[in-house]
């Protein structure tokens, strides 16, 4: 239960909320004590009191000062007129922190727009305020042309009010309503369809159907204004099975058909070659689509590509220079198969990655894994408020602020490198995945339509595989998983890990983002403890508080001490402990290495899941 002390400040900070019209602005502990109210109902722990976000908003707000914006503005989702002031705050500061948070819409223009836009900032009376670009949109607004919502970033997991809600929104962003109905994804998580509808109309705002139709239309948008692609590819790759259905929604939406974008004043043609710089331009020539993936600033992308190369699995991912590429099996089967090379566009807040086009098909399902791996829609504003106060992390967060944590483009892929990272080096689980690759990976030499890859630099890594899918690593017998050099017991371990991946049960909790039963399962198979069910919770279920209190370099970074103390240590730091942990490593790179700092002895050692992979 909490603390007298602590409800009193919470209070405190709700009445302070309601009336600070009157109020100066908020002091250091109601500063902590609206982080504190925040991150409660990110965590589901109180109900956030709200109306629906679509009620005309009151005249005559105070200016208040931007210093003091970012906690107001933490304490979340309460949507009354007050939290719209400090809206506009944030429109009139132009502030990225806020960028996909929220959008606003124009009543004279019809128009809705990022915090962000570069437009001339509307009174507040014309100011209308949503939660979601399709909210904007069932109000009756148009996405604005120049700042172009539908490359906002998205929410971040905790931002979700449910884990039903998120399970289901992640989902239709990866373009599973483009070949099934909402009936098969409400039975794939475990709910009726009635009541999948219910809950996220509830919570969202939207009705499911509108929401999938708006992020199609958003990708679609995308594509016709930045790529060279035939509009009836784009209705294709957008997830829209009619052409004529496409055209009709693309011109109600947008106020005109797709095919005037790129007729009108050679506008389409301009918006690509902004977006292209020279390094990249060669995707032309190979037939690549060029999406740029935004993001919430700071965004540490050397460190990231570092982690990466670090780990990279030779033939199925590289990275060449400040590019990293990798090979993508895509689809409700796997069956397209593809290449993907992703750079830091350093003008703006983005990344921008090179499809292949045998990808084409499935580009929304390859966007949302992408957004997952990069940790796109990760809140550096939020994480920063929990954890820089902490002695330990405050100097390595200020060090690398914005630093993320690597999520994965394959789930399977990186349960079964969590396995081969047990008690070894980095570089040992690195060369033990390449030869698993080797052995049982299908070979890949282009993409299915026979394009070859980009024109054939020298700074073009050689990607030669795709990675086993679980059915291929299934059917393999013990011995023939243990000839790249595994003991016998890690090779069963692997064997059936790859069984779980194929069996339905697990598909469906995994849709379902059920991170309590796919670790129930995953601890059931003998070799599988909570190291490995941490980790593979930090990366492959890209929960935000993993904690994998056993590992070696977090017990390190706190000053040797044992896992259960770590575990203590860290409850202060949720529901953000699985970016303390890349903090944590990250510290002890900048540090000597004395008698202080070495591995506990070496028998003890052996019993420790070893650093992370």
């Amino acid at each position: 239960m909490r603390d007298p002390a602590a409800s009193r400040r919470l209070d405190e900070a709700r009445r302070h909320w309601r009336t600070r019209r009157t109020i100066p602005a908020p002091s250091t502990e109601l500063a902590e004590a609206a982080t504190e109210w925040r991150e409660l109902e990110a965590r589901g722990k109180v109900a956030a009191t709200s109306e629906n976000g679509q009620s005309r908003s009151s005249f005559g707000a105070r200016s208040e000062p931007v210093a003091a914006m970012t906690t107001t503005m933490d304490l979340g989702d309460a949507r009354d007129s007050q939290d719209n002031d400090v809206r506009y705050q944030a429109m009139l500061a132009r502030d990225p922190r806020f960028d996909g948070v929220f959008f606003v819409g124009v009543t004279t223009t019809g128009v809705y727009c990022r915090p962000v836009c570069p437009a001339r900032t509307p009174g507040r009376d014309r100011c209308r305020f949503f939660r979601a670009a399709a909210e904007a949109e069932r109000a009756g607004f148009r996405a604005c042309f120049r700042c172009r919502p539908e490359l906002a970033p998205g929410a971040a997991p905790v931002d979700a009010v449910s884990r039903l809600v998120s399970a289901a929104l992640a989902r239709i962003d990866a373009g599973y309503l483009n070949d099934h109905s909402a009936a098969e994804l409400a039975a794939e998580l475990g709910v009726t369809d009635r009541h999948l509808r219910r809950v996220v109309e509830d919570e969202v705002g939207v009705p499911l159907i509108e929401i999938a139709q708006s992020r199609r239309l958003a990708l679609a948008r995308r594509l016709v204004m930045d790529t060279p692609l035939p509009l009836t590819r784009i209705a294709l790759a957008s997830g829209f099975r009619s052409v004529r259905r496409f055209n009709a929604l693309f011109a109600a939406r947008f106020g005109r058909p797709p095919s005037a974008f790129s007729v009108s004043k050679g506008a389409r043609a301009k918006s690509r070659r902004r977006a292209a710089p020279a390094r990249s331009r060669r995707a032309n020539a190979g037939g690549e689509i060029v999406v740029r993936l935004h993001f919430r600033p700071p965004f540490r992308w050397p460190e990231l590509l570092a982690f990466l190369r670090d780990r990279a699995i030779p033939g199925v991912e590289a990275v060449a220079g400040d590019e990293y590429w990798r090979t993508i099996r895509a689809g409700s089967t796997g069956e397209l198969v593809g290449r993907v090379r992703v750079s830091l566009d350093d003008r703006t807040n983005a990344l921008r990655a090179a499809v292949s086009p045998g990808l084409v098909g499935a580009l929304m399902q390859v966007v949302a894994r992408l957004r997952v791996l990069f940790d796109l829609d990760a809140r550096p504003d939020l994480i920063a408020a929990r954890l820089e106060g902490d002695p330990v992390l405050g100097p390595a967060l200020r060090r690398l602020a914005g630093l993320r944590v690597p999520g994965a483009v394959d789930p399977f892929e990186a349960t079964v490198r969590a396995v081969l990272g047990q008690q070894v080096s980095v570089r040992a689980a690195t060369t033990l995945a390449g030869r698993l690759v080797a052995r049982f990976g299908a070979p890949f030499t282009g993409d299915v339509d026979g394009t070859p890859g980009p024109d054939g630099a020298a700074s073009a890594p050689v990607l030669t595989h795709l990675f086993p899918a679980p059915r291929d690593l299934a059917a393999a017998s013990v011995d023939d998983l243990a000839s790249i050099g595994l003991p016998g017991a890690r090779a069963a371990t692997l064997r059936q890990i790859a069984a779980l991946f194929a069996s339905p049960g697990l598909v469906g909790a995994w849709d379902a983002g059920n991170r309590v039963e796919i670790t129930r399962r995953l601890k059931e198979i003998p070799g599988v403890g909570d190291w490995t069910a941490e980790y593979v919770a930090m990366r492959a279920l890209h929960d935000p508080d993993a904690f994998p209190a056993g590992d070696l370099g977090v017990r390190r970074a706190l000053g040797n001490l044992s896992a259960r103390e770590a575990s203590a240590r860290a409850e202060a730091w949720r529901p953000w402990r699985s970016y303390a942990v890349m903090h944590l490593w990250s510290s002890l790179a900048t540090r000597p290495t004395t008698a202080t700092s070495l591995a506990p002895p070496r028998s003890r050692t052996r019993k420790t899941k070893g650093d992370l992979t």
